[in-house]
């Protein structure tokens, strides 16, 4: 509930222009070395049906996703991936993902 009111304001002031922006999964940290720590499978699983939610409301209001969820998987015992802190994602993540979003972006802008 609370995101689909966040995406209603979004949409309210883009006055109504859904091109003007777009949705992004959660990434799963629970293959991060401190999600490794935090019963990762649990993680997984409740990042898994946020997502799901989240992608169904961007859906009905035909906002474009972007589901960034399966490249970050990858980080799993990748340690570039992950940033030292363990938690958060690299650089060299953050481009995987744009990788993965720039094209849908980009057929946005023109």
């Amino acid at each position: 509930p609370q995101f689909d009111e966040l995406l209603k304001t979004a949409i309210n002031f883009a006055g109504g222009d859904i091109t003007k922006f777009f949705v992004v999964s959660i990434p799963v940290y629970g293959v991060t070395p401190f999600g490794q720590g935090n019963d990762p499978q649990k993680i997984g699983e409740g990042v898994d049906e946020f997502n799901v939610a989240n992608k169904a409301i961007a859906d009905r209001y035909g906002i474009q996703y972007f589901d960034i969820t399966p490249v970050s998987k990858t980080a799993l015992g990748v340690e570039d991936l992950n940033a030292s802190d363990g938690l958060h994602p690299s650089g060299k993540m953050y481009t995987l993902w744009v990788d993965n979003i720039y094209p849908g972006v980009k057929s946005m802008l023109e």
